[in-house]
């Protein structure tokens, strides 16, 4: 293994045919990040009628907690709090990869019809089939995999390019918000409440099971994401310059195209469409960075992170945990969202 020097303070890592470029501001934003993260999932631990402190929480997780906290912890908090970092996690990622393919900021799956695609998708399998939660997943892959493959093919001509992505997506989504109205008035009353419910993104009475769709859905596609992070660098120098350089853009722009659909569909699985979270983590993480390129990783823990904080503000907000989560994300996207189209206007691209 060689280590190189690499300009601007990159340091590269090299064996064989592998090599792994670390920039040392992004590694310690990552590291505060997620820090950040665990804070916050302690917090949430601790907090509901059966309070405990954060001191009380870390010895209840490794076994020597007081009486009773237990089961509260490991039982009804643990997974819901993992559930947000999963999520959020995941959410975050697959924004990094959208916003990177379309080159704007405005390219995340929430804007452009793809989570909307895999909400439709869970939604049939809900009202239409009664199904529980894998079968909830497998509807919101499925859905999320045929919304990417029609806005795909409505968008291409001599290739897929952002802003054309963008706007077919802003229509596939239109279409599938009346989709899931018209499955609303269809539905009777107690699967459109539950429909109702989880479609605003809420964390509210998640198990074990919806842990572990996130998390094999996190590590099936991660990887995939990781290995082709250099190709999705090279697309946002351009089509000819990917393809000068040995990359086959529509070939690849595809196959990050499927594996952000499969995040996104995992996320919606596991927690419904939390809204502005896939927008708005990569352009937070990007400036803490400081750095270009896609910022995968550290995109994804402020997913994590934003998601985490939203879940303990609704529950010491209110004093309890039935808020759903994407309320309070979709009051702080509204406001992201003006001062990025604030920005966008002076910057003259609007």
């Amino acid at each position: 293994m060689s280590l190189l020097q690499a300009p601007r303070t990159a340091t590269v890592l090299r064996t064989g045919t592998w090599s792994l470029r670390c920039v040392p501001r992004t590694l310690l934003t990552c590291a505060v990040i997620a820090a950040l993260t665990v804070c916050a999932l302690i917090l949430s631990l601790g907090t509901g009628s059966y309070a405990l402190t954060p001191v009380e929480v870390v010895r209840t997780l490794a076994g020597s907690g007081p009486p009773g906290a237990e089961f509260i912890v490991m039982d009804l908090r643990l997974p819901r709090a993992l559930v947000a970092v999963l999520v959020g996690f995941g959410m975050g990622l697959a924004g990094a990869v959208f916003q990177s393919l379309t080159r704007n900021p405005l390219g995340s799956p929430d804007i452009t019809g793809f989570g909307n695609g895999a909400s439709a998708g869970a939604l049939v399998a809900i009202i239409l089939f009664d199904a529980g939660a894998p079968q909830t997943a497998l509807g919101a892959v499925c859905g999320g995999l045929a919304t990417a493959a029609a806005v795909y093919v409505l968008a291409w001509k001599r290739g897929v390019h952002g802003y054309r992505l963008v706007l077919v997506g802003i229509g596939a989504s239109a279409v599938l918000g009346s989709a899931t109205s018209f499955l609303y008035v269809r539905a009777d009353i107690g699967k459109a409440a539950q429909a109702a419910s989880w479609t605003i993104g809420s964390l509210n009475a998640r198990d074990w099971t919806d842990v572990r769709i996130a998390a094999l859905g996190l590590a099936a596609l991660l990887p995939v994401v990781l290995v082709y992070a250099r190709r999705l660098t090279l697309l946002e120098m351009g089509d000819d310059t990917a393809a000068a350089l040995g990359v086959p853009p529509e070939r690849s722009r595809l196959a990050l195209l499927g594996v952000g659909t499969g995040l996104t569909a995992m996320a919606v699985a596991a927690a419904g469409p939390i809204p502005f979270v896939a927008m708005a983590a990569p352009q937070l993480a990007r400036r803490l960075t400081r750095a270009a390129g896609p910022n995968l990783l550290p995109a994804a823990w402020t997913g994590a992170l934003l998601v985490s904080a939203a879940d303990l503000a609704t529950q010491r907000l209110t004093g309890s945990s039935l808020l759903p989560v994407g309320v309070v994300t979709g009051v702080a996207g509204g406001a992201y969202l003006a001062w990025l189209l604030r920005g966008e206007r002076g910057a003259g691209r609007l």
